[in-house]
């Protein structure tokens, strides 16, 4: 049986100001109504499958766990990394997981970033290489390359594989994984038609590609094993131990597995399966332009846009109308709180704006004016000198830590929804239109006990307004500790 592995790690800065650290690219909706991450588990309804086990970054857990919510998705776990150690470990994570509960089945490893517009193609390219899984090969997919691209790896073809079965497809043996080329050899590689991108793809067994790794990199197995063996679980969460994986080297599937196993003299393990499926890695704005529908003039809109005299060109919309004049091969990118304008081949050096954004302490580079949180949301409205207004939503049921701030009074007004405050140890039920003050250093919490979205704005007044003066004595999220 397959369990697809997803990995929604990363904190990519490519597609900002729509991807931040505290919300990349996994997590947005930029083709279609549904996210990239949920768009991933939702491919997969044309394979038989076990519920996904979901690999993200600790500060991203509420995020996940809330996207397949929304879809009433299933999953086997959420595996939460404590630090970035890069693919070769995250995957090992996954397979001694699957390995600890008595199973070993195939893994289908896939990034939560991509976006694949023929899912019949990908399903079927799947289903292709279970047979070579379960016969010990590890297999990739390679994309069939509609240009000479210098930003993907490639995949060489070796031999063919033969079939008795004409309507299946063996795929080829791997001759070798070649790195990022220049444009002049990437056009050779589309050429000679023997090159494929490399996904970042692969499907084999769990023990499989144990076994293999323990040979290349035992000291990531190691690492692994101990972080599994010393996890905790917290509902979907599974926290592997701090410590042993942060002593786990970085590196990727390609480096610790891939390549050395390529390398092998003897029978090739390593195999490609070909998948010619509208697919991209989105990244930068002008490669998700590139996938996108476009209109007679080579443009791509997403939201309340319009325009006079503009071609080839990416507008996103996200919250007001914006309107183009004049312009030929750019990128216009317009979110609450940020703005981005560049020609469209110059998308690649936002990373230098989000480097300054970071180097200037500005929050634009990390989170959104609107920031989700495992209750709720809120929506950062106004700011000043000594006040921050902010509108909050809270999730039927929820609640929020039972905390105190330093620096900071606030007070609550209802907007809709039924609210259950504790201010100092008294407690009361508020209602639409009323309101309640929080002084400094009182100790309180808010919960939603109705069966509809609490709608509030909190105006904050005070010498410091920072989301660190918050100190946690009772939270139900596990976050104590943060």
């Amino acid at each position: 049986m397959i369990l697809p592995v997803i990995m929604a790690g990363g904190s990519g800065s490519r597609l900002w100001p729509l991807s931040r650290q505290q919300f990349p690219k996994q997590f947005l909706t930029l083709d279609g109504s549904d996210s990239m991450l949920q768009s991933t588990v939702q491919r997969l309804s044309g394979i038989e499958h076990l519920a996904p086990l979901v690999i993200c970054n600790e500060v991203h857990r509420f995020t996940v766990a809330e996207q397949f919510r929304a879809n009433n998705l299933e999953n086997s776990g959420i595996i939460l990394e404590p630090a970035g150690r890069n693919t070769a470990p995250a995957i090992a994570l996954a397979a001694l997981t699957a390995l600890r509960n008595g199973t070993d089945p195939l893994l289908l490893v896939l990034a939560a970033d991509h976006i694949i517009k023929d899912e019949k193609k990908f399903c079927s390219a799947v289903i292709n290489a279970e047979n070579l899984a379960e016969n010990d090969k590890l297999v990739t997919f390679g994309i069939v390359p509609a240009s000479p691209e210098t930003g993907y790896g490639y995949i060489r073809r070796g031999e063919k594989k033969t079939t008795e079965e004409a309507s299946f497809d063996p795929g080829y043996n791997v001759d070798e994984f070649v790195e990022k080329p220049d444009l002049v050899t990437a056009e050779s590689y589309l050429n000679s038609g023997e090159y494929f991108w490399n996904s970042g793809m692969f499907l084999f067994k769990a023990s499989r590609y144990i076994e293999v790794l323990s040979k290349y990199c035992p000291e990531i197995v190691t690492s692994c094993k101990r972080s599994i063996e010393l996890a905790q679980t917290d509902d979907d969460f599974i926290r592997v131990d701090k410590d042993a994986f942060e002593s786990c080297p970085s590196n990727s599937i390609d480096y610790a597995v891939m390549e050395p196993l390529c390398k092998e003299s003897g029978p090739c393990n390593v195999m490609v399966i070909p998948m010619d499926c509208g697919w991209s890695d989105v990244g930068s704005w002008s490669s998700l332009w590139e996938v996108k529908d476009k209109d007679a003039y080579g443009n791509a809109f997403f939201g309340d846009v319009m325009y006079v005299n503009t071609n080839n060109s990416y507008v996103h919309a996200s919250e007001k109308l914006v309107t183009v004049i004049g312009l030929d091969n750019v990128v216009v990118v317009e979110t609450k709180d940020a703005v981005l304008v560049s020609a469209m081949p110059e998308v690649q050096e936002v990373k230098k704006i989000v480097e300054k954004l970071k180097s200037d302490e500005r929050s634009q580079w990390q989170h959104h004016r609107e920031v989700y949180r495992p209750w709720g949301k809120f929506d950062t409205i106004d700011t000043g000198g000594r006040f921050q207004v902010k509108r909050i939503t809270v999730k039927p049921g929820a609640k929020l830590s039972v905390q105190m701030h330093h620096h900071r009074a606030e007070h609550w007004i209802i907007v809709s929804g039924t609210a259950k405050v504790t201010n100092s140890g008294e407690e009361s039920l508020l209602t639409e239109n009323q309101s309640t003050y929080i002084p400094v250093g009182a100790i309180h919490s808010l919960e939603n006990p109705g069966k509809v979205p609490l709608e509030m704005i909190e105006v904050q007044s005070g010498s410091y307004l920072g989301e660190d003066d918050i100190v946690r004595f009772e939270d139900r999220y596990g976050r104590l500790n943060q």
